[in-house]
C-alpha cells in the first residue's frame, strides 16, 4: 500500500449502509483495502493518516458546473477543489465553447462574458469536444487540471453553428447538421447534451427539434440536461414538457438546478416532486440536481426577451443602443419576458454580482433598484446604461427563491448536488465556493434535513450513477481512490452573500487517484484532474467513463 487511512468513519456514498468505522488502504491510485480498525499491519514505508474523528466519503461531483475556463485558467482551483469536489460537469445550459467555428467560437465568447470573462486571457485554439477534452488533459505545461471534468454537448451552441442566433425554425438539413455534431461530441467523449431554454439561441429550438437531437442522445446512451423553458410562471409545464421528452424519446433525462422560484411558485415543490413521480413511476429515467441556495445566478443580459437577442450580442447591443427598441424590451421586461420566466423583473431583487470593467466595480453588490434611486432614473434605464458600458458583461444574482422548495426538493430519491457555480465577477453567489459543506454543515448537521449518509450518496454515488463512472463515486475495493475527509462537527462552508470567496471549513483532505490535491487543509500543487470520457462499450446502455 502507498496510504493507510486509519479509523475513519466512512459513509461510502451507497446511502443505504449506515456509516461505519474502518481502515482504509491505497496503493496505485486505487482503493485497495477496506478492513475493521486496526486490522491492517501498519505500513512501513507508507505512509499512515489517522482519520479519528473524521468522516471518509467518495469525492464529491458538481453536476452542475461553470469552471469551462477556469479550470484552464487557475491551476489552484481552491473554489472547487477545497469543497472536496473532484469531478465537475461542465457545457451547462446549453451554453460552452465547443463545439464551435471561429465566428461561432467569437459569439459564444461575448455572450457568456459574464460566466466565465471573454476568453481573450486564453490560446482558445480547439474547435471540436475532442479537442477541448484534450486540452483539459494537457493543462498547465500537460500536468493535467486541478479536478476531473466531464463535458456536455452544449445545445444552444450547437444551434449557434447551424442556423445562427436566428429565431426560426431549423432547416431539415440543418437539423441532420445539428444532430451531426452532437453525435460527433459524444463520440469524442462528451456525456450527454445540455440546454439553456431561457438563453438564446437555445430556447428558438422547438420540441420537435429538441427531440431529434434527444433520440441521437439516447443512441449513445447519453442523457439530456435541460434548464428548461420557466422556473417562474409556468414552471410545472416546463418541466412536463422536458419529462414527455424524455418518455417520448427513450433519452435519460437529468432536470439542471430543479427549483420553484418566484412568487408565484411559493410552497409549490410538492406540486413539482408529485409530477416526478409519476414519471418515474412511468418508466422515465431522471434525476435532478439543485443547490442549497435561494437566489439564483445569471447575466443581467439574460433577463432579456429572447426576440431582443436575435443576430447575436453584438445585434443586442445594437437594439440596446437605439430608443425604440430599448423601450420595446422595457416594456416586455414589465410585462414578464421569456428571458426572466414570464416573470415581471423586480429590479429590488436584481443584485449586481459582478462586471467586467473595473470603472464599474462600484455598481457590484447593489440592486438595479438602488442604484437607479442613486441616480435618479429609472431602473431600465440604469440596467440598459449597464449593459452597454459593459458590452453584456455584468452578472447578477436574482433573489427569487423560497427555503421550503429547496429542502422538500433536496430530499428527494432522484436529487443530486450541483452548484451552478459562476466564478467570475467580484461578488459571485455564495454556492460557487461553498454548494458541497452547505449541504453537509446546514443541511445535515444543523437543520437534520438530510441523514449523513443521505447527502454523501446524493452528492457523489448517485451523480456518479448518472454519469456511467464504473469506478468511481463509491468508497469500495477497486475504486479509484478519489476521496474527501471532512469533520462531520465543523465542516461549513465559508462564503456568504458578503464575502463569496471564502473557502470551506473542516475539509482537511481530498485526494484524486489517491494524490493529496487538499492536505492539511491547503491546497498541494497537485495537478491529479483529467477529462473524464464517454466510452462506448458492447450494445446500447453498456457505457463507461474514465481517463483518456
Amino acid at each position: 500500500m502507498e496510504l493507510l487511512i486509519r479509523g475513519a468513519l466512512v459513509a461510502d456514498g451507497t446511502g443505504n449502509r449506515p456509516a461505519f468505522r474502518a481502515d482504509v488502504a491505497l496503493r496505485a491510485g486505487r482503493i485497495e483495502r477496506i478492513a475493521p480498525p486496526g486490522s491492517l499491519p501498519r505500513p512501513t514505508r507508507a505512509r499512515t493518516l489517522e482519520a479519528e474523528g473524521l468522516v471518509l466519503a467518495p469525492g464529491f461531483v458538481d453536476m452542475h458546473a461553470h469552471s469551462d475556463l477556469a479550470l484552464l485558467r487557475d491551476p489552484d482551483h481552491s473554489a472547487k477543489a477545497a469543497q472536496g469536489v473532484t469531478l465537475e460537469v461542465l457545457g451547462q445550459d446549453g451554453l460552452s465553447y465547443a463545439p464551435v467555428d471561429e465566428r461561432t467560437l467569437d459569439e459564444v465568447r461575448e455572450a457568456i462574458t459574464g460566466w466565465n470573462g471573454d476568453g481573450s486571457d486564453l490560446d482558445l485554439d480547439w474547435r471540436t469536444v475532442g479537442e477541448y477534452l484534450d486540452r483539459l488533459d494537457h493543462g498547465f505545461g500537460g500536468r493535467g487540471i486541478a479536478v476531473n471534468a466531464a463535458y456536455l454537448v452544449p445545445q444552444g451552441t450547437v444551434r449557434a453553428h447551424v442556423v445562427g442566433w436566428e429565431d426560426r425554425p431549423a432547416s431539415p438539413q440543418e437539423r441532420q447538421r445539428m444532430g451531426q455534431l452532437v453525435a460527433e461530441g459524444l463520440g469524442q467523449g462528451a456525456v450527454g447534451l445540455s440546454s439553456g431554454l431561457t438563453y438564446t439561441p437555445g430556447m428558438y429550438a422547438s420540441g420537435a427539434e429538441l427531440a431529434e437531437l434527444c433520440r441521437v442522445v439516447a443512441d449513445h446512451d447519453g442523457y439530456y440536461c435541460p434548464h428548461h423553458r420557466s422556473y417562474g410562471r409556468g414552471a410545472l409545464e416546463a418541466y412536463r414538457e422536458m419529462v414527455a421528452l424524455a418518455r417520448e424519446t427513450g433519452c435519460r433525462l437529468h432536470l439542471a438546478h430543479a427549483t420553484m422560484n418566484f412568487a408565484e411558485n411559493r410552497g409549490r415543490a410538492g406540486e413539482l416532486l408529485a409530477l416526478l413521480d409519476e414519471a418515474l413511476q412511468a418508466g422515465v429515467d431522471l434525476t435532478l440536481d439543485s443547490y442549497p441556495y435561494t437566489p439564483g445566478c445569471t447575466t443581467l443580459a439574460a433577463l432579456l426577451p429572447g426576440w431582443a437577442h436575435q443576430g447575436g450580442p453584438r445585434a443586442l447591443l445594437a437594439r440596446l443602443g437605439e430608443d425604440a427598441s430599448a423601450q420595446r424590451i422595457s416594456r416586455a421586461l414589465a410585462e414578464g419576458s421569456d428571458g426572466c420566466h414570464g416573470v415581471p423583473v423586480d429590479w429590488t431583487t436584481i443584485e449586481i454580482s459582478g462586471v467586467n470593467r473595473a470603472d464599474l466595480a462600484g455598481c457590484v453588490g447593489r440592486t438595479v433598484a438602488s442604484l437607479a434611486a442613486e441616480r435618479e432614473v429609472e431602473p431600465w434605464s440604469l440596467a440598459r446604461w449597464l449593459l452597454l458600458a459593459d458590452r453584456l458583461g455584468p452578472t447578477i444574482l436574482q433573489h427569487v427563491g423560497h427555503e421550503e422548495n429547496v429542502r422538500a426538493i433536496m430530499r428527494h430519491r432522484v436529487h443530486t448536488g450541483g452548484s451552478d457555480g459562476i466564478l467570475h465577477g467580484a461578488k459571485p453567489h455564495p454556492r460557487a465556493y461553498g454548494t458541497f459543506p452547505h449541504y453537509l454543515g446546514r443541511y445535515v448537521r444543523e437543520l437534520e434535513v438530510l441523514t449523513l449518509e443521505e447527502c454523501v450518496a446524493h452528492l457523489s454515488g448517485r451523480p456518479a450513477a448518472r454519469l456511467r463512472l464504473p469506478d468511481r463515486g463509491l468508497v469500495r475495493e477497486g475504486f479509484r481512490a478519489d476521496l474527501v475527509l471532512f469533520d462531520p462537527l465543523t465542516v461549513a462552508a465559508g462564503s456568504s452573500y458578503a464575502q463569496p470567496r471564502v473557502l470551506p471549513r473542516g475539509i482537511p483532505h481530498v485526494l484524486i487517484d489517491g494524490r493529496f490535491v487538499i492536505e492539511d487543509g491547503r491546497r498541494t500543487d497537485v495537478l491529479a484532474g483529467r477529462s473524464v470520457r464517454r466510452t462506448p462499450a458492447v450494445g446500447r446502455g453498456g457505457i463507461a467513463c474514465g481517463h483518456r
